[in-house]
Order: structure tokens, then sequence, then C-alpha cells
């Protein structure tokens, strides 16, 4: 068989895999991104104003200091591999951004920020997930006698969070729960952090809450009120975010555009002889595709990842399947070169 022809065979043999590859990317759990929107997130609030020309002071300088894809990007303040070790990885004056120079606007010590108002009591508390997983959510706030004029550090939340809970439900593409908020006075911020049980990944938010009378902002010009963004916002964003929910995407902090592929052309044609014959000839010692050991620990135990659409096997049947169906057309493209040779 002349190499012409076993390239054919081979270029054959990869056409028909790729759709399998692409199956079994596409059906890889999303990953979780979304942001508070009650008490709102600077950064909701800042993208409800609208990325391009936000109406408040805040958001202005926000948009400043980072430009407007950090507001397009509203639902992904993350940490990628923060297993919980939030405090060791998110340094102080940071804490709003994550340490995420992507967002290092939302750090900026001001008065004036979006607010929402609090009472101390019973709260039912949302956050907005656009792509659910199963998690913990803490909330934090700030000590009596925080200053919002300073960069806020870990020291300037109360040691323990106020409201803690796993798993809660969701309403309308809101995960919903209820907390006992402290009794304060005057402006403050409640901290956020969803750690996601199936991932290291975590996300973080800063919500500016005012108890009573807005001590913090303006006599003349007190500070606006927050709203979180409509549904119809965000759709009208989503073209814009650079976000994206099948793995990590910016969760490590690269977006689309960042993943490049590897350029063509690169062999000689010795080089490429050589990857047609081991793309005709089957592995013949290659591993048996071992599921178990691929799986996280979660989907190990058995358990259903939330809100994805199916269960934590799903991911690794579509590709053990797409696996079986390549090695499939590696013997029968074999065979087709071995009657080939014969002629």
């Amino acid at each position: 068989m002349t190499a012409r022809r076993r390239r054919t065979a081979a270029s054959i043999a990869t056409l028909g895999i790729a759709p399998l590859a692409l199956t079994a990317l596409s059906a890889v759990p999303a990953s979780a991104h979304g942001s508070m929107t009650d008490p709102v997130s600077r950064v909701s609030a800042c993208y409800a104003e609208g990325p391009e020309s936000p109406d408040s002071a805040a958001c202005k300088a926000a948009v400043a200091a980072d430009g407007v894809q950090a507001l397009y990007d509203w639902n992904a303040v993350n940490i990628a591999n923060a297993a919980g070790k939030h405090k060791q990885l998110i340094p102080d004056g940071k804490l709003c951004s994550a340490g995420n120079d992507k967002y290092k606007g939302l750090d900026l010590p001001r008065a004036d920020w979006p607010s929402s108002k609090l009472a101390a009591g019973k709260h039912t508390f949302r956050y907005k997930g656009t792509a659910p997983h199963r998690g913990s959510f803490a909330l934090y706030i700030t000590k009596d006698g925080y200053d919002p004029t300073k960069p806020l550090k870990w020291s300037d939340l109360e040691a323990k969070p106020f409201a803690d809970v796993t798993d809660p439900k969701m309403e309308n593409g809101d995960y919903v729960f209820e907390g006992t908020v402290p009794n304060k006075s005057g402006r403050h911020l409640v901290y956020s952090v969803w750690q996601r049980s199936d991932s290291p990944e975590a996300f973080y938010t800063c919500s500016d809450v005012v108890f009573g009378k807005d001590t913090g902002g303006s006599d003349t010009a007190p500070a606006p009120v927050a709203s979180a963004p409509t549904e119809e916002d965000i759709a009208d964003g989503a073209d814009e975010s650079s976000v994206e929910h099948n793995g990590h995407g910016d969760n490590d902090n690269k977006t689309g555009a960042e993943v490049t592929a590897p350029a063509a052309g690169g062999q000689d044609d010795a080089g490429r002889e050589e990857a047609d014959e081991a793309a005709e000839e089957p592995a013949a010692n290659a591993p048996e595709a071992n599921v178990d050991a691929a799986r996280p620990a979660a989907a190990a135990a058995g358990e259903n990842l939330a809100e994805t659409g199916g269960d934590s096997t799903t991911s690794y049947i579509a590709i053990g399947g797409a696996t079986a169906l390549a090695i499939g057309a590696a013997v029968l493209f074999g065979s087709v070169r071995r009657k080939a040779s014969r002629r």
C-alpha cells in the first residue's frame, strides 16, 4: 500500500473518530459559575448597570481599572484549584477579586459601591447559578467598625460564617438558602465563598450592604441601590462573555481565544509517514481504559452531579464509547490495509 493510500486511510479514520471525540467532550459536566444576587454582589450590580457605560461612580472606576470584559464575565470570579485554601490563596486587599488581576477593580476601597438593604434576623439569600454544581456556600460579614474606604482584609471579617449550607435547593436558576443575619448598623460587606464538592474550584463575591442609615457614603450623594442582573441582561451579554462552561475555561484565567491548536504542517514527509503507520495499526500495548480510575471522588461514590442532566458517570461512558469505536475503526482500516497489500 502506498504512503498516499495509507495517509488517505488514516485521514478517513481520523475524520470518523473526530465526531466521536467531540461527542465525548460535549458530555463533560459543566463547570460551575455564578454570583450572589441577594444581597447583590459588586460585579453583578456593575454588570446590571451595563458593562459599556455603568451608571455609578464605583462601577465606572471598576471599568477604568479592569475594562469591560471583567463585567461581561461577571459570573467567573474564581480560583480553579482552591480546594478550601481560600485564605492561603487570596491575599489581603484582594478578596473581592479572589486575587485575580482581571477583576482588580472590584477591590477598590470606597464607600459608594451600589448596596443592598439588609436587616438582622432571618434572611433568604439568592445566588445565581449559571452553571450549577454541588457544593457549599459560606457567608461572612464584616466586623463592627468596618471601614469601606480601606482595602478589605481577612481580619475585617467575622471569624465564622453566619450562614453555611451544603447543596441548597434551586429556584428559577438561583440557589436559595436561609441564614440568620447578625445585628449590625451602617455600611458593611457580605463575603461569600462557594466551594464546589465535585471539583477544587471555588467562587467568591463581595456584596455591599447597609443596615439602617448608610453611614459610609456622602450625605449629599448617597451610594446607589444595587440591582441584580435580569435574565434579559444575562442573555444580552452572553455573546460578549469569554466564560466557557465546558471544562474550566476562565477558571484557569484562559479565554477561548487563548486556547490554541497544534500548528499544521509541522512534520516532514518521513514524519507524516511514521504517523500514518501509527494511525493504521492498533496500539498493541495500549492500556485498557480504566473508567473508575479516571472518575472523580464524587463519581466513584456514585453521587449524582447537581443540575447537569446526568449522573457522575455520563462523561466517562461517552468517552469509553468513543474509545471503543475508535479502536474498532483502527481495526477496520488495518484490515483494509492488509487486503490491499495482498493485491
